[in-house]
């Protein structure tokens, strides 16, 4: 009777051992390939992939219709150097989207920058020393701005809707009035000769905004700085439980979106050789729309430094293949909502999919 309790108790330990090595790994070996490669498909790589295959379809578009004068060396190098500053604007307006806000006063930092580097004082300082001056005083008025919206968000507990709106308005006033509502023209030469060259025949700008996405995805995937930027925008308050300095981090954010508006009102200064407050009018829907393009969340938490530069460059592709084929304003417009709409739609569709069981 023991020996045949022991033969039942044995059997069934012995067959599912058996189904294990045979049956059971190789089945969950498949469903672990196609799980991979949904994540593959629903993640950043398959955004990314569909971003190419956008960009790519964008390219034949323009060869079809307007041939060798799109596909033109000279035309490639007009579409970078065009994607070039509002590309800068929204490096920074990744890493405010990412964190859970939002900058509606980027466009205008621009102009007030701009403003502000050509004045007869900053330039007769940089003619008497040297064009640093000029730089320096775009970044630092950029990075103010972008302290002061930073410090109403977080300390002031405005929402950043109105906070930067209100930026976005005081910050233009202020462009037209130190400029009495003239354009600036750029004198100094060394600063034309320098952000206005190339180098390996590509220009000076496209290589600024090459170093800066560079350095925006290296602060936003490998560094604590991007970890807690992700955090923030996913969960403020579990954050600030985890120990993370929320408020602090919050401004960090939004200066960091202000130097970059520096950066670009310095490109923008030496691809129009002037500074005005007229300068990047509407750039903060051409950031806003190229970010969430990428795959950034609007809600925050997650965010692509890639996706964006790819949004970046499919936006300015579609107004060059339309400028080139005589198509309104309008029309750019209208194609610009369909894309957004788009691609919000696909964003809280696979964030629906990402959240299911």
């Amino acid at each position: 009777m023991s020996e045949k309790v022991a033969r039942q108790d044995s059997a069934p330990a012995s067959a599912p051992e058996s189904s294990a090595g045979e049956g059971v790994a190789p089945r969950s070996g498949r469903a672990m390939v196609q799980r991979s490669g949904r994540n593959l498909l629903h993640g950043g790589g398959g955004r990314n992939i569909g971003l190419v295959v956008a960009l790519v379809l964008l390219c034949i578009v323009g060869v079809v219709t307007a041939g060798d004068r799109f596909a033109s060396g000279a035309n490639v190098l007009t579409i970078l150097r065009l994607a070039a500053v509002v590309g800068v604007v929204s490096i920074g307006m990744t890493f405010v989207i990412t964190g859970g806000g939002i900058d509606l006063s980027v466009g205008a930092l621009v102009a007030l920058a701009s403003v502000w580097a050509t004045t007869l004082a900053t330039q007769q300082m940089a003619a008497d020393y040297h064009w640093i001056f000029m730089v320096t005083t775009a970044l630092l008025v950029g990075a103010a701005c972008g302290l002061v919206n930073g410090l109403l968000v977080a300390y002031g507990r405005i929402v950043p809707f109105i906070a930067t709106l209100a930026m976005l308005a005081g910050a233009r006033g202020l462009a037209e009035i130190l400029s009495d509502r003239k354009t600036q023209i750029i004198t100094v030469n060394s600063f034309m000769d320098f952000f206005g060259g190339s180098v390996i025949g590509v220009p000076v700008l496209v290589w600024m905004f090459v170093l800066v996405a560079v350095a925006g995805w290296v602060l936003l995937n490998r560094t604590t700085f991007g970890r807690r930027t992700f955090a923030v925008g996913g969960n403020a308050e579990a954050a600030r439980l985890a120990g993370i300095k929320v408020q602090r981090h919050t401004v960090a954010l939004y200066v960091l979106g202000g130097l970059c508006c520096g950066i670009a009102a310095v490109m923008l200064m030496a691809r129009t050789t002037t500074g005005s407050a007229t300068h990047g009018q509407l750039y903060e829907l051409d950031a806003i729309a190229a970010v969430v393009i990428g795959g950034t969340l609007l809600s925050g938490g997650r965010g692509t430094i890639v996706g964006t530069v790819f949004g970046v460059l499919i936006f300015t592709t579609l107004n060059n293949v339309f400028t080139l084929n005589n198509l309104s304003i309008s029309a750019q417009s209208v194609a610009k909502f369909l894309i957004i709409v788009i691609a919000v739609l696909l964003q809280q569709r696979l964030a629906a999919r990402a959240t299911a069981p």
